[in-house]
């Protein structure tokens, strides 16, 4: 798996994205499109298309100086292309934009959803090296789960699936199982579904179902639509249960099924693309 960019000893000259060479033609109003809109897209989406990083770590790397056109450093997000040719990312040109991939991958515990870790803890990609295949592309992780949460993990190439998967307004399903210990009844947990404020933060709509009871550990279900930081955590914990065990084990239509710990699946491309189509057409409603 490729390996995240390195910053460039030296830099090119430092050129506004205001420059024609930044930006294609304004449009003729043939097209539909206002005269003083230019062609093509921003280039944050075309370089998350292509899998650099997400839309907001390009913008920050285009205020590092770490992109460039045609051997002129970019400053400004403000740039539309129709095309990448000519863009350079740490100096190293950005290849052609590749078709959406997705692998689903069971994490273990004790691993953090991170490239790096300053403090040198041991992240994803250390498993994901082993896991995936020898022609994976560069991966970004959709949404995260924390260190002590184990479960289906879901990687990709495009930075704008990332990024339409992980907006609370998609709504998209996610289910988790927790074990957990203390008191609890179902007709408590289905006041979920109208959802809870805790210290200020409201989550929505909960899912929860009480699964098996012995003694006092039981396991339970939820299912959210937000993914809110340590959002399942957070609501067992304020109802007064101690989690021992979270996993994850769907995201939206995918399942994580019988995938052993530790190891990735690639999902057919077939169902990516579907499911990319009708996700970005339902966004833009």
């Amino acid at each position: 798996m490729a390996q995240p960019h390195r910053p460039r000893t030296g830099r090119p000259e430092k050129s506004s994205a205001s420059g024609a060479s930044a930006h294609a033609p304004a449009a003729g109003p043939s097209t539909g499109r206002s005269a003083d809109r230019p062609e093509g897209d921003r280039i944050a989406k075309l370089l998350a298309r292509a899998g650099i990083a997400s839309r907001r770590e390009i913008e920050r790397m285009i205020e590092d100086g770490r992109i460039a056109l045609d051997g002129k450093v970019l400053d400004t997000p403000a740039t539309f292309l129709t095309t990448l040719t000519g863009i350079t990312v740490d100096g190293k040109p950005v290849g052609r934009i590749e078709p959406a991939r997705l692998f689903m991958f069971n994490k273990p515990t004790g691993l953090l959803t991170a490239e790096r870790d300053m403090a040198g803890r041991p992240t994803i990609y250390a498993a994901l090296t082993n896991a995936l295949p020898k022609d994976a592309p560069r991966l970004m992780p959709v949404g995260r789960l924390d260190m002590n949460t184990e479960g289906l993990l879901l990687l990709t190439n495009d930075g704008e699936l990332k990024r339409a998967m992980e907006l609370p307004s998609s709504g998209i399903p996610r289910t988790y199982r927790a074990r957990a210990f203390g008191d609890i009844s179902q007709a408590q947990l289905e006041e979920l579904m109208m959802g809870v404020t805790i210290d200020g933060m409201h989550y929505g709509r909960i899912d929860a179902n009480l699964e098996r009871r012995t003694g006092r550990n039981q396991w339970i279900e939820m299912t959210i639509s937000e993914g809110k930081n340590r959002e399942v955590r957070n609501v067992l914990e304020h109802l007064g249960l101690e989690v021992s065990r979270l996993m994850r084990t769907t995201y939206g239509p995918f399942e994580m099924g019988n995938l052993p710990r530790g190891t990735a699946v690639e999902i057919p491309q077939a169902q990516v693309e579907k499911f990319r189509k009708d996700l970005l057409r339902d966004i833009k409603k």
